[in-house]
């Protein structure tokens, strides 16, 4: 991992002067390269949490830092060139009549050349292989490439880091993989920083680190690993663990010797396999 590019220290915030805050003294870093992964029930925090990272909401109390700078009244708009967010619903998003007029709506927005643009446009939607659909209708769309969509038309301004707000959450399974795969690609290929706001442990165990958020504050933090160790103590907070790792444990329990909670189906699969040839 890079430097240090997201600084929380001690964040509250509250909406309209409530006496309880959706947030209470959050701190926590995210390295340049990182896929970190925010997670929580609703109401947990993790999307406040969010829109302050984007500016979209300022801290009542405590500090943020993106790329340096520090977040302010003043220093809104420096900070969400830094910080593209994809959204929810990917049909909410959409501006243009086609793909490309689509992912061509933030540049414009930022007066970006023409022939830079056409670039970009066409650099961006081969990233996430959608550059076949460029005339493309969005609503003829599927859910999975809509997200691809919106997800090239953050790239094509050049953000230095990625939010993604349950951007998978209204996706079916194939979707949700189509557009989980995207973004691990992405990081993979770059030094883009990725953090996922999602309620899924399944989607959160694909990232680098995870935060927990319960009730407004910092429940956990660590790699899915160290995580998922905390097994019921999620569970109590309204978090379902990942099929494979509930599965892996009950295997354990029957007296299969597997060797290690698995947070992927592969992963299990594998170990499974190994133990057949054995036998």
């Amino acid at each position: 991992m890079g430097q240090t590019i997201i600084d929380v220290k001690d964040v509250t915030f509250h909406y309209h002067q409530e006496a309880t805050p959706a947030l209470s003294n959050v701190s926590f870093q995210v390295k340049q390269g990182e896929w970190l992964a925010i997670v929580g029930h609703n109401g947990s925090g993790k999307s406040t949490l969010a829109r302050i990272l984007n500016g979209l909401y300022i801290p009542s109390t405590g500090s943020v830092h993106v790329c340096g700078i520090q977040l302010s009244e003043e220093t809104i708009w420096d900070i969400r060139k830094q910080v593209g967010m994809v959204f929810q619903n990917p049909d909410n998003q959409f501006v243009g009549s086609t793909v490309k007029d689509d992912v061509a709506f933030g540049l414009e927005n930022n007066a970006i050349p023409r022939e830079e643009m056409n670039r970009r446009i066409e650099w961006a939607t081969k990233r996430v292989k959608m550059d076949g659909f460029l005339d493309r209708e969005p609503h003829h769309l599927s859910g999975g490439q809509k997200q691809r969509v919106a997800i090239a038309g953050v790239l094509a301004v050049q953000p230095t880091i990625i939010i993604l707000d349950e951007a998978t959450s209204m996706l079916d399974p194939i979707g949700r993989n189509e557009v989980i795969e995207t973004v691990r690609e992405l990081k993979n290929q770059s030094s883009l920083t990725v953090i996922s706001i999602t309620h899924d442990l399944e989607e959160a165990s694909k990232a680098d680190r995870i935060i927990v958020m319960n009730g407004g504050k910092k429940f956990v933090e660590g790699t899915p690993e160290e995580v998922f160790l905390l097994d019921d103590k999620l569970v109590e907070i309204g978090l379902d663990l990942p099929f494979p790792f509930q599965l892996s444990k009950k295997l354990k329990e029957a007296g299969i010797p597997i060797q290690k909670h698995h947070l992927t189906e592969e992963g299990l699969v594998n170990e499974l396999w190994t133990l057949r040839s054995k036998i």
